[in-house]
C-alpha cells in the first residue's frame, strides 16, 4: 500500500514555523533547552525537504543508465536524513548542553519559553497525530516494531520518529527550563539539552539501522515468496522451481528472478508462452512484482 506525502508536508509546516519561534524565544531569553529544539526543529525541517527530493528522484522512469528505474533514490535519503538527524541534531545539542554545563548561565524572562514550547507542542501533537493515523493504517493488525523493520516505505517511519522525538523533546525542555526557575540552578537548562541530544541520537540510530537495510536490499516477506513460488509451479509445464531471488527497489517495486525447471516433453516454443502466463499469474496477484524474470534451470 503506497504511503500518502500528507505526514511528510503536515511535519514541514510545522517544524519551518516552529523551528523559527523556538529559535527567536533562544535569543531573547538564552535557554540552551531552547537552542536544541531550535536546531532539532530546522534538522526536522531540512528532513522532510530530502524525504520529498527522495520521492521524486525515485519516480524518474528508468533510461539506458538506469535500467532498473530510480527507486533506491528514495532508500538513499532516507539513510542520508538518518545521519542527520544524529550528527546535526544529537550531536549539536550535546555540545550546547555540555557548554552550558561549563559556562552556565540563568534563563532571562522564561515566561516566553513556556509560550513557545506550548504552541510547539500543539503543532507536533498534531505532526504526530497525522504520522501516526498514516502508520497504522499501513501496517494495519501487525505490531509495532514488526511493521517498522517489516516496512518498505521509509518515509512514514521517518517522519513518525521525528515527530515522537519532538514531542518527547519539548517535554524534556519543559522540564528542564522549570526546574532550573524553580531552584534558580541553571545547569537544568544544559542537563535537558544534553538529555534532548541523547534522545535524538537513539531515534537515529533506529532510523540509520532501518534506512540501511532498506539500501542494501529486503526480500519481499516469506509467505509471498512461496506464495509466488506455488503460482509459479501450478503452471501445467512446470516440475518445479529451482531458485528464486527477489530484492525490492522501492517501496511499490521488486525485482525478482526465477528459475524453473520444466518438463521434458515441453517443447522449446511453447516456453515461451509458458514463461508469458506465468508472469501474468504472478502480476495480477503481485503487481508490485515490476521487474520479473523466468528462465529455464
Amino acid at each position: 500500500m503506497s504511503a500518502s506525502k500528507t505526514p511528510i508536508y503536515t511535519a514541514l509546516a510545522a517544524n519551518l514555523g516552529i523551528a523559527i519561534t523556538k529559535l527567536a524565544a533562544a535569543v531573547f531569553t538564552g535557554s540552551s533547552a531552547m537552542v536544541s529544539e531550535g536546531i532539532h526543529s530546522l534538522v526536522d525541517t531540512s528532513n522532510e525537504v530530502l524525504l520529498l527530493l527522495g520521492i521524486s528522484r525515485s519516480q524518474k522512469p528508468a533510461d539506458e543508465k538506469r535500467p532498473f528505474g530510480y527507486g533506491r533514490e528514495l532508500y538513499f535519503w532516507s539513510f542520508v536524513v538518518s545521519l542527520l538527524f544524529f550528527a546535526m541534531g544529537g550531536g549539536f545539542s550535546i555540545y550546547e548542553g555540555i557548554e552550558h554545563l561549563m559556562n552556565p548561565e540563568q534563563v532571562k524572562n522564561p515566561i516566553w519559553n513556556y509560550i513557545v514550547l506550548s504552541i510547539a507542542f500543539t503543532f507536533d501533537g498534531l505532526s504526530f497525530i497525522t504520522a501516526m493515523k498514516e502508520f497504522n493504517r499501513q501496517r494495519g493488525s501487525t505490531p509495532f516494531w514488526q511493521a517498522v523493520k517489516e516496512s518498505k516505505d521509509p518515509t512514514t517511519f521517518v517522519v513518525l520518529f521525528e515527530d515522537a522525538a519532538d514531542v518527547i523533546g519539548i517535554l524534556i525542555a519543559f522540564i528542564g527550563i522549570f526546574l532550573g526557575q524553580l531552584l534558580q540552578n541553571p545547569y537544568f537548562d544544559g542537563i535537558s539539552s544534553i538529555l534532548i541530544g541523547l534522545l535524538l541520537t537513539a531515534v537515529a540510530i533506529i532510523l540509520v539501522r532501518e534506512s540501511r537495510s532498506l539500501l542494501m536490499g529486503e526480500t519481499p516477506d516469506a509467505s509471498e515468496l512461496q506464495d509466488v513460488i506455488k503460482i509459479t509451479e501450478s503452471h501445467a509445464m512446470v516440475n518445479r522451481v529451482v531458485k528464486q531471488m527477489a530484492s525490492y527497489l522501492a517501496p511499490e517495486e521488486v525485482i525478482i528472478a526465477i528459475k524453473v525447471n520444466f518438463k521434458q516433453d515441453v517443447k522449446s516454443q511453447d516456453i515461451t508462452t509458458a514463461i508469458d502466463e506465468m508472469r501474468t499469474n504472478i502480476q495480477a496477484k503481485y503487481p508490485h512484482y515490476k521487474q520479473l524474470f523466468i528462465e529455464p534451470a
